[in-house]
């Protein structure tokens, strides 16, 4: 990304990410135990509704009629958006916590995964094959609906000492949190996968030639490199969980998904309600991208190219 369009994304995503960490300190810290919906916004939705109710009462020639009552349409739209934030910044941290959470999990898993699946011996490539292809060619809503309802999981991670109490999540929420991890391991290892499978085979034999082991070559010197490549494919995965958490809201999750269905259930104002949210989710992703971005240029390999280059 251009210097130029950095810079002009940072203007927006900014002041956005300044507000709703103002808006989490805020809710934690000044005001704790208050009803998600009873939380009040931090901006006056007043003078949208006047702004609103002033244009559709305005005289004006019949050809503008029309005109007007769309700007107005507008201003109703920002004061709904403005009343629905606290809900959705509610939402949008447990959106986050479940993205980090589950990306950098899966990466834990994924990285076995596609070392197995490379270097592994008959079964251990079988093993991860099965896995990977499993978990693949199935609805990341499906595997949810099994973990939580078909698999009974629920009873299982509720015995846990401390789950729903205080800043702790509830049951629901580590059942995301599982399932998402799971899916996002899959998807993963077959992107270290490919990554590893460009690193050229001469690499470990050097390793082995110096003294390392197999296990040893591929930990310092191939790991290091494949990595490397893995992170545009990553990126991805990043962005799909992103917008696919939204699928724990059918889990009884409290995502920014989960409140946004709520409220255009009390309003029946569904178009508005999703398409706040939507910026939301845009919001987020170009946030993921933007900070992608730079990991990929300050991790490329002296030689071989910029991450733009790559």
């Amino acid at each position: 990304m251009e210097f130029g369009g950095r810079a002009r994304l940072l203007a927006v995503l900014v002041p956005f990410w300044a507000w709703l960490g103002v808006r989490w300190v805020y809710d934690w810290v000044v005001v704790p135990g208050t009803n998600v919906s009873a939380r009040e916004s931090f901006f006056p939705s007043e003078q949208f509704v006047t702004a609103g109710e002033a244009l559709r009462n305005a005289a004006a020639p019949a050809p503008l009629d029309g005109v007007l009552d769309w700007f107005a349409g507008g201003f109703d739209f920002l004061a709904f958006g403005v009343e629905a934030l606290p809900q959705l910044a509610a939402g949008a941290w447990l959106t986050v916590v479940l993205t980090v959470v589950s990306i950098l999990a899966g990466l834990v898993l994924a990285v076995p995964l596609s070392v197995a699946r490379v270097y592994g011996n008959r079964a251990t490539r079988w093993v991860s094959l099965s896995f990977t292809e499993l978990i693949r060619g199935t609805p990341l809503l499906a595997q949810l609906f099994v973990l939580y309802f078909g698999l009974s999981l629920t009873q299982y991670v509720r015995e846990v000492p401390g789950v729903g109490t205080g800043w702790i999540p509830g049951t629901a929420v580590w059942v995301a949190f599982i399932g998402f991890t799971i899916n996002s391991a899959a998807y993963q290892s077959e992107y270290i996968r490919s990554a590893l499978l460009s690193v050229d085979s001469g690499q470990l034999t050097a390793a082995r030639s110096i003294g390392l082991s197999k296990l040893g070559g591929i930990r310092h010197v191939v790991l290091p490199q494949g990595l490397r490549f893995a992170i545009p494919g990553w990126s991805n995965e990043l962005v799909y969980l992103i917008k696919y958490s939204s699928l724990a809201s059918f889990i009884t999750v409290g995502e920014l998904f989960f409140y946004a269905r709520d409220i255009g259930g009390d309003t029946y104002r569904y178009v508005e309600i999703y398409s706040v949210a939507a910026l939301f989710y845009l919001a987020m992703v170009l946030s993921a991208s933007l900070v992608m971005g730079v990991v990929e240029e300050r991790t490329s390999i002296p030689g071989l190219g910029t991450g733009r280059a790559r």
